[in-house]
C-alpha cells in the first residue's frame, strides 16, 4: 500500500494537494488496515486522511532546505529505471 507515497519536499512546482491527499490517503489506509473501510469506519477514515493532508501540507510549508530543487521527470525517470532494474531479475 505505502508504495505509492512519494517525497513531496523540494520540487518544482511544489506538491499540489492532489498528491498530498494521496499520500494522506495510503498513510491512512496502512495505519487503518484495510484499503477500503467499512462503511461505519468511512467517515473515521476521511476525517484521518484530512488531517494527515493538512498535517502534510503544513509540514511541506514549513520545511526549508538549501539544495535544488528536484525535477519531477528527471525523478520519475530514475524510478522506472530502479524498476526495470529490480524487474529484470
Amino acid at each position: 500500500m505505502c508504495r505509492n507515497i512519494r517525497v513531496l519536499h523540494n520540487f518544482e512546482p511544489p506538491a499540489t494537494s492532489d498528491e498530498v491527499h494521496a499520500a494522506a490517503l495510503q498513510y491512512v489506509r496502512k495505519v487503518g488496515g484495510a484499503a477500503k473501510p467499512s462503511a461505519v469506519n468511512q467517515a473515521a477514515y476521511d476525517k484521518a486522511v484530512e488531517a494527515v493532508a493538512a498535517a502534510t501540507r503544513e509540514l511541506l510549508d514549513a520545511l526549508v532546505t538549501s539544495a535544488p530543487p528536484k525535477d519531477r521527470e528527471v525523478e520519475a525517470a530514475k524510478a522506472k529505471a530502479r524498476a526495470q532494474e529490480r524487474y529484470a531479475r
